[in-house]
């Protein structure tokens, strides 16, 4: 078993490729939902099963995982859903998955609510990382922000509510006035947003548009040329446009890449994490496993983030 990834991203030798599973959320989100390309016959009287819950961020890559890995094992299948990364770690807590995905570190609260409940402390495991972008419409003609300026945009008491607050002039937005759109409390993205943005102990202004999922995010942005939102960097799409983020005025702004979340330059970058409940049993040992392995990690940068490593390059 991998232990917990150093804080910092390595630097990587591979260009990003896109690939975002357009899957509504009330599909089923398991590999056992479609055939494995194999005979199977006789195999689901005794499929293993790993249940696997949490971050809405990393739920396209989880369900990556488990389809790759029902190719490999047939007879164990992950079963996906989402739900935000504070239920992935109550329902670990609760025992009723195997594996929690978070897109925010667990809370020390968790923790001790983890051994009160199950005398068992989480086991972290980093298993790739994320850009937080910012995104807007696509026909927005702002290029750029301050770390500040999005905070001002977001937190409570800030002082920009309209486009003009920033200097430009939006054609598309009569009224001036800026769409808020954020995510849901429970989400790891929330949280991480707040601490990481709006400063610790601030709060969110009242009245933003809050979502379930990141692809709702992205989805609402694309048809409100008014919006402005924050996701994974993995949910871009043609009909929105990430800014560039600076971390102090006068700053160069950087956008969110694969290289800019490896080297540190882009100053909203996360790490993505995977929690069980003390040491895991074998098959979820030995799925973690491949997690970390080359093959497992590809799929971390076809979904859109940033593996642990530099990669090999697959065999023809």
């Amino acid at each position: 078993m991998h232990p917990t990834a150093p804080n910092g991203p390595s630097p990587l030798w591979t260009r990003r490729s896109w690939l975002l599973a357009t899957m509504p959320a009330a599909a089923c989100w398991t590999a056992a939902c479609r055939p494995f390309g194999r005979d199977t016959a006789g195999l689901a009287h005794t499929r293993d099963v790993i249940q696997n819950a949490g971050s809405d961020t990393m739920v396209n890559l989880a369900l990556a995982w488990a389809e790759e890995y029902a190719e490999l094992v047939p007879e164990v299948s992950v079963e996906v859903s989402g739900g935000g990364s504070g239920t992935g770690i109550a329902a670990l807590i609760n025992g009723t998955v195997d594996l929690a995905n978070s897109s925010r570190k667990i809370e020390p609260r968790e923790i001790a609510r983890a051994l009160e409940e199950t005398g068992r402390e989480p086991r972290q495991f980093i298993v790739g990382y994320d850009a937080l972008a910012v995104f807007v419409h696509r026909d927005n003609p702002l290029t750029e922000l301050t770390l500040d300026q999005i905070g001002d945009i977001y937190r409570e008491h800030g002082a920009i509510h309209r486009w003009s607050d920033l200097g430009i002039q939006h054609p598309a937005c009569r009224r001036d006035r800026i769409i808020r759109v954020s995510r849901q409390s429970n989400s790891g993205t929330y949280h991480y947003f707040r601490e990481a943005v709006l400063g610790k102990g601030a709060d969110f202004k009242l009245g933003s548009l809050d979502l379930h999922g990141s692809k709702d995010v992205v989805e609402l942005i694309a048809r409100t040329p008014c919006a402005i939102g924050y996701s994974g960097m993995g949910y871009a799409n043609s009909h929105v446009k990430a800014l560039g983020v600076a971390r102090a005025p006068g700053e160069p702004p950087v956008l969110p890449t694969l290289e800019t979340t490896q080297d540190g330059s882009y100053p909203i970058a996360r790490p993505l994490y995977m929690y069980t409940a003390g040491e895991p049993g074998p098959r979820v040992r030995d799925f973690m496993d491949w997690v970390f392995t080359d093959a497992g990690q590809r799929l971390v940068l076809e979904s859109g983030y940033v593996p642990l490593r530099p990669l090999s390059q697959p065999s023809p």
